[in-house]
């Protein structure tokens, strides 16, 4: 196993917490890895602490590139890597030191994968384990139940055409997996826990409004909508579907009662078609 991972580290306003991210990284048990950090014109000291590490170690690398959100560093990032294997993975994140070693090993034995990731747990303002969902195309297609920092080969990268930049707002991820995983894409979700997801008080994915959220909603579904029609007999009242799902959970987490509600169990029940 001496194929190169290129682990891309996009930042911005993340300069407090990219040391844990490198760290983690640093300490991988597989050693033919590349990290290209990717300053997106972030107004913190985020290139200070990146050139730090670029001395500590060669196989980091550093970028700066003018502001255009997480899709735009990722796809830079990609573009000035090296590696047969991408793993993206966000500057307040962290990876456990054998998920390279365990992933290259996957891609080794089943040529035809396309996609690896294992258990993850949160940390930060909240601790414990993610539960992740069972994988099928059709869920993907209703659900982001990816993490984005899942390892796949380059020459699907470039086959699924990156990401895509106009996503500027997020989700932007789950495009890119409905589009790398779109011809019967085989994927491997490890036992082992491999990723650490940092809670914060403030976070993009919780900046993300409701206007937003459909818009985003409504550019993927859009954007697939072949795909939609092949998986789904009615695509539309899919759409209405996760539209009502989206606007009941919002309506739940406003209300004071939200921990005790009746109405999440019944919208789980309702999401895995129980």
């Amino acid at each position: 196993m001496n194929k190169l991972v290129s682990i891309i580290v996009p930042c911005y306003n993340q300069a407090q917490y990219l040391p844990d991210a490198l760290e983690s990284v640093l300490a991988q048990t597989y050693s033919d890895w590349e990290c290209i950090i990717v300053n997106d014109s972030s107004p913190d000291n985020t290139e200070a602490i990146a050139r730090e590490w670029c001395e500590k170690d060669k196989r980091f690398q550093y970028i700066h590139k003018k502001n255009g959100g997480v899709s735009s560093a990722r796809n830079v990032g990609i573009k000035n890597s090296s590696g047969k294997f991408i793993l993206p993975l966000d500057a307040d994140d962290k990876i456990s030191v054998d998920y390279l070693r365990l992933a290259v090993f996957e891609f080794e034995k089943t040529p035809d994968l396309k996609l690896v990731y294992g258990q993850a747990e949160f940390f930060g303002q909240k601790d414990g384990v993610w539960k992740l969902w069972s994988y099928s195309y059709e869920l993907l297609l209703q659900l982001n139940i990816i993490y984005c920092s899942a390892i796949y080969k380059r020459s699907d990268y470039e086959e699924a055409n990156g990401y895509d930049e106009l996503m500027i707002n997020g989700l932007e991820d789950w495009e890119f997996w409905i589009s790398l995983l779109k011809s019967n894409g085989k994927i491997k979700l490890l036992n082992e826990t491999v990723f650490y997801y940092r809670i914060k008080d403030v976070s993009r994915n919780k900046m993300i409004n409701t206007i937003s959220e459909r818009a985003l909603y409504d550019f993927v579904f859009t954007k697939h909508l072949n795909t939609y029609l092949e998986y789904f007999d009615n695509p539309i009242a899919l759409y209405a579907r996760e539209k009502f799902i989206n606007d009941e959970l919002n309506a739940i987490k406003e209300s004071r009662v939200y921990k005790f509600s009746n109405k999440i169990i019944r919208l789980k029940r309702f999401l895995s078609g129980r």
